[in-house]
């Protein structure tokens, strides 16, 4: 029997794999329902900062404001790459890092010298393995991003631009439309591209546009890159969920397999076993 003993051991491994990979889709489920919150949450300041920078802008502002500047020609660019800690998420990893890749390799095709900022093990894991030099990478922003991470993360990209070191900033994020849907994306943060359309609110300033502008740019632009960071939090869980929830039906399915073909075994040792009986007692007779 000893294929029924190898049988056994193979069913109780998959047992134990299925009650791992149901714990954490269950742990993904909560944490995606907390990141989808922060998602929403963050909505309707970035839609309120929209419509007060689309009702101050004009064209002139540009030459005031460094965020503004709008270069003829990209010749030095950052880009932000944001990945996860921690794999088991399916392809989200290797999608962000495609993603990037690509980028990259667009803008040096097109001439423009790139600086590589890596947020993620995964990321970072990637582009040493394939050589590639990072401007910087971080591993400390976890699966709860804050605006405070934003900061760190851009503020010196900011002073780079408004000091004409920088042409362009790219974020690479999931962008979240649903729990099945978050394709990624490179995203310019900077220069800031004023939104289109008018508001219809009329509001009275205090103090000046140009004052309110000169706070405002860059919130807007830290806000991009928070919201940049709970998208692809939020789609890192969705991914994960997806992905346990597989793996726990395939270990479902594999125990079915597994415990017939184990029934199947057993019946036809038994069978042997009343045959090699039967045919001792017919001998004996």
């Amino acid at each position: 029997m000893a294929k029924g003993r190898e049988l056994v051991g193979r069913i109780k491994t998959t047992e134990n794999t299925r009650k791992i990979t149901r714990t954490m889709e269950m742990v993904a489920t909560s944490k995606m329902k907390r990141a989808v919150d922060r998602v929403v949450a963050a909505r309707p300041y970035a839609a309120a900062l929209s419509d007060v920078i689309s009702n101050l802008y004009h064209p002139e502002l540009a030459t005031d404001f460094p965020l503004l500047r709008q270069p003829a020609a990209e010749k030095k660019v950052a880009v932000v790459v944001l990945t996860s800690n921690r794999g088991l998420a399916g392809a989200f990893n290797s999608n962000l890092i495609k993603e990037g890749n690509h980028l990259v390799t667009r803008l040096e095709k097109a001439g423009a010298t790139v600086d590589l900022h890596v947020v993620g093990k995964k990321g970072i894991g990637f582009f040493k393995y394939i050589n590639r030099a990072l401007a910087s990478q971080r591993t400390d922003i976890t699966d709860r991003p804050t605006a405070a991470d934003a900061a760190s993360l851009v503020d010196s990209l900011m002073t780079a631009f408004a000091a004409g070191d920088l042409d362009a900033v790219y974020v690479v994020q999931s962008q979240f439309k649903s729990v099945l849907s978050a394709p990624p994306a490179g995203v310019k943060v900077l220069p800031v591209t004023p939104p289109t359309g008018r508001s219809t609110k009329d509001y009275l300033l205090y103090p000046s546009a140009e004052e309110i502008l000169t706070a405002l740019l860059p919130a807007y632009v830290r806000n991009a890159v928070y919201r940049a960071l709970v998208e692809t939090v939020a789609a890192e869980q969705a991914a994960r969920r997806t992905a346990m929830k597989n793996a726990t039906d395939n270990a479902g399915e594999m125990l079915t397999v597994l415990r017939r073909t184990y029934n199947r075994a057993r019946q036809a040792n038994i069978t042997q076993e009343i045959a090699e009986i039967v045919g001792g007692a017919a001998a004996l007779d």
